[in-house]
Parts: structure tokens; C-alpha cells; sequence
């Protein structure tokens, strides 16, 4: 008999419960490239290949404490038949995920084995998202003051690796190309061998960070942890800890501790709420334009907005965008296009390297004010007045936009001149932001449900 120890977006072996909680003595890691999830991706999605390296990363990791790691590529509960056909599986580890696909995956697991699941990819259980009457928490600010004195406790729990004996089974390595997938530059992600360096070397800049992350014209001061925290090359509870010790030695992470709370506040939305992955979250029965043409205008950053077309051009080409820009694009799309959040939150999904499914449903549920705790409805990010504060001598938005390198960067956030002569050096903005945000604000009082 043995405990199947099912890696999924765990990626490491640093305070991680599947090499702590197990019951038998021997042990079969595993790792399934998901054909479920696979088929609807890209072959060169860059999240893939980034995967790809962790695992194999994982793999050697395992093997430098006396285990391995066994890949397979397929549906997970047709890969756990195949395994039970070598040896008697007594229980299956799993780190859970809180969308729809793998709660209904795992359920179907559930069915034919015993599937044992921690809570490991956020710090906080499901119960710290309910107040004190046993009803969730809608609005992020109380949520945040309710759980932060237990953030350092449960940063605490430490799971150490226990030893065991392997499975005897094939651990042969596997190519990505085997599975059609091309290898993708993953070059530009941060600390991709050792992403536990990245928090250290952010240092400097945690002091600053409150003022100064926003800022998207010079060197963007984010620490790039989204993709570590994705798919689990850094723990949560260790980022906690190291982010707590930091403040012992006199250096303030408060206020980036706050937005990993942001982080846990999507998380329980997601899991009180779980219709809010496909539906507004509050009643409002907006009648979107859904424009075509203007939604790939939108994607392919040619909307002849500077900000717009900046940040979608840097989106298709690295899978990064700073969060400033995702709220600037993201306002554009729902209340100057009129285009259904839906609409934008699918193409993130399939382009953010970081992407996580609860953040960025409830991130987009923010800015078109559908959401819980959103931004209200009348308040439209101007995307020229934006520019001006944050990117003022246009250095973010010459870097992606070639079309814009001759232009004097006051006139990248003058609308009227961009509407006027746009056209004889790239191409005028699509609408007129007032005229847009004023019909959003018409069209979101005449969806209101009474």
C-alpha cells in the first residue's frame, strides 16, 4: 500500500504538507501535465514551459532527499487507474484549488479514492472568510482587519519532510515536446531557480513600496512573486514568515503584506460565492455592446490609447503586466468599450503567467463595478489622466509602442490631440473617453435590479 503524494501547483519541497502528512512508508510522488487543461492552451503557452522546468526542478529537489517524481501526461483519473493496476493506492495528498474545474476533478477523484486535501496555496482556511453571524465577508477592508492578527500564527505552521521509501515504478524523465508543446523564453521570469532569493533582494524596496509601486516608468517596483505564489515555487506560509522576520529587523512589509491579504480576501469570495466565476456578483444586468472589432483592438493593443495599447502589447509579449495597468485596461474594456468583463477576464486567463482564477475574477468583477467591494460604478479610470501620473514622460509607453517614439510624451495623455492627429502617425483612440464613460454610467443605472 501506498500514499500517493499528487503535486499540482506545490512546485517545491521547502514547508510543503504532501512530504509531511502522509501515512504509509512508502510513497509514489507524481506529477500530471492535465490534458483537461492542456488542450485549451497554447503550444507555446509560456506558463507551460515554466511549469515544465518547475517540475523538473521538483524532480531533482525530490531525488536530493531519496524520493523522485513520476510524470504523466493525461486525465488525472485515468492516470491514478493506471497506477492502481501497479500498486494499491491507500490514500492520494493533494493541495487543493478552489475553481470550478479542479473542485469538480477532485470530486470525481474522490469518488474512487481517498483523496486527502490541504489547504496550502493560500494561508487562510475557508472559515476565516465568515464573520461572526456565519456569513461571508463582502467587503475587503473589515476582512482584513478580522484576519490580520492570525496571519503571523498561521504563517507558523511549518511542515517538516519526513522520510520514506519509494515506490518501485518508472521515474523516467519526459520532454514537453513530447506532448506537443514547444518550448517557450521563459528567460524574463524572476528567480526562476531560486525564486526564495527574490524576496530578499526586494529588500530595499519594501520601505518604498507604497509610494513608489505604482510608478510604471522606470524599473516597476513589484517584486514578481505572482508566478512563485501560482503555482506554489514559493509557499505561502513561507513568504509570511520571511515578509514577518523582515519587519523584526526594523524593515516595513506591512503594506505588502496587506495585498497578499487581497489575495486571500479573492480566494474566499471564490469559495463563499462560488457562482461568481461566471456571473456578476451583484445583481446589475448590463446590456454590453460586446463590439468585436473593438475587443481585438483591445487585445492586440491597437486601440490608439498610448496607456491601453502599452500594457496589452507588453501582456501578449512577456505574460506580464503591472497591477496599475491591469486596473487602467481593465476599466478601458468594461466602461469606455462597453465589452463584458467576461470577455477580459478570459483573455488574462490565458495570457497572465500569474494568472490565478479567484484574483482575477474578482479583480475584473471590481473594475466594472459588478463585484464585491467594487469600484463604484460612476468612478472610470481616464486612461490620459492615468498616464499623466504614472507615466508622465512616456518611457513605459514608448518601450511598447514603436508608433509613439517621435511624439512629445505630454501628447501621449492629450486626448484631443491624439483625436485629431492620431491618424498620420498610428491611429486615433476608438472612442472618446467621456462620451464612453458616460454611457457605461447610463447603461449600468438602466441594468440595476430593483
Amino acid at each position: 500500500m501506498a500514499s500517493v503524494l499528487w503535486f499540482r501547483r506545490d512546485l517545491r519541497i521547502n514547508d510543503n504538507p504532501l512530504l509531511s502528512e502522509f501515512r504509509q512508508d512508502i510513497v509514489l510522488p507524481v506529477f500530471i501535465f492535465d490534458t483537461q487543461i492542456l488542450n485549451k492552451l497554447s503550444k507555446d503557452d509560456k506558463r507551460v514551459s515554466f511549469i515544465f522546468y518547475s517540475v523538473m526542478k521538483l524532480k531533482n529537489d525530490l531525488k536530493a532527499i531519496g524520493l523522485d517524481l513520476a510524470i504523466f501526461y493525461g486525465e488525472p483519473l485515468e492516470v491514478f487507474e493506471k497506477i492502481s493496476s501497479i500498486c494499491h493506492i491507500d490514500e492520494i495528498l493533494a493541495c487543493g484549488d478552489n475553481d470550478f474545474y479542479a473542485k469538480s476533478r477532485d470530486e470525481k477523484i474522490s469518488q474512487s479514492y481517498k483523496l486527502i486535501s490541504f489547504n496550502d496555496a493560500f494561508l487562510l482556511p475557508a472559515s476565516y472568510g465568515l464573520k461572526k453571524d456565519g456569513t461571508p465577508y463582502r467587503v475587503f477592508t473589515p476582512f482584513y482587519k478580522s484576519v490580520l492578527p492570525f496571519v503571523e500564527i498561521l504563517s507558523q505552521n511549518q511542515y517538516k519532510i519526513k522520510s520514506a521509501k519509494l515506490v518501485d515504478f518508472d521515474y523516467k524523465s519526459i520532454q514537453l515536446e513530447s506532448f506537443g508543446f514547444e518550448k517557450a523564453d521563459i528567460s524574463h521570469i524572476p528567480y526562476i531557480d531560486k525564486p526564495m532569493e527574490l524576496l530578499n533582494d526586494f529588500k530595499p524596496y519594501f520601505d518604498m513600496y507604497k509610494d513608489l509601486r505604482d510608478d510604471i516608468s522606470k524599473k516597476p517596483y513589484t517584486s514578481g512573486l505572482g508566478i512563485h505564489l501560482r503555482f506554489g515555487t514559493i509557499g505561502i506560509r513561507e513568504c509570511i514568515r520571511e515578509l514577518i522576520l523582515y519587519q523584526k529587523e526594523g524593515i516595513d512589509t506591512s503594506e505588502f503584506i496587506r495585498e497578499l491579504i487581497w489575495r486571500e480576501f479573492w480566494n474566499m469570495l471564490l469559495i463563499h460565492f462560488p457562482k461568481s466565476e461566471f456571473d456578476n456578483f451583484y445583481a446589475v444586468d448590463i446590456k454590453w455592446e460586446n463590439d468585436k472589432d473593438k475587443f481585438h483592438s483591445w487585445c492586440e493593443g491597437k486601440t490608439g490609447v498610448p496607456i491601453i495599447d502599452a500594457a496589452m502589447r507588453e501582456l501578449n509579449a512577456t505574460g506580464f503586466m503591472h497591477n496599475r495597468l491591469r486596473m487602467i485596461v481593465s476599466s478601458f474594456l468594461t466602461k469606455d468599450l462597453l465589452i463584458d468583463w467576461r470577455w477580459g477576464e478570459r483573455y488574462f486567463a490565458m495570457k497572465l503567467l500569474d494568472y490565478e482564477a479567484s484574483s482575477n475574477i474578482g479583480s475584473w468583477q471590481w473594475a466594472s463595478s459588478t463585484g464585491a467591494d467594487g469600484v463604484p460604478y460612476f468612478r472610470v479610470f481616464n486612461p490620459y489622466l492615468q498616464t499623466k501620473k504614472f507615466d508622465k514622460d512616456g518611457v513605459y509607453i514608448k518601450r511598447w509602442v514603436s508608433e509613439y517614439k517621435d511624439i512629445p510624451s505630454g501628447k501621449l495623455y492629450d486626448e484631443n490631440y491624439l483625436l485629431m492627429y492620431g491618424d498620420s502617425f498610428y491611429k486615433k483612440p476608438i472612442v472618446v473617453h467621456k462620451v464612453a464613460s458616460e454611457r457605461f454610467v447610463r447603461a449600468y443605472k438602466d441594468g440595476m435590479i430593483k
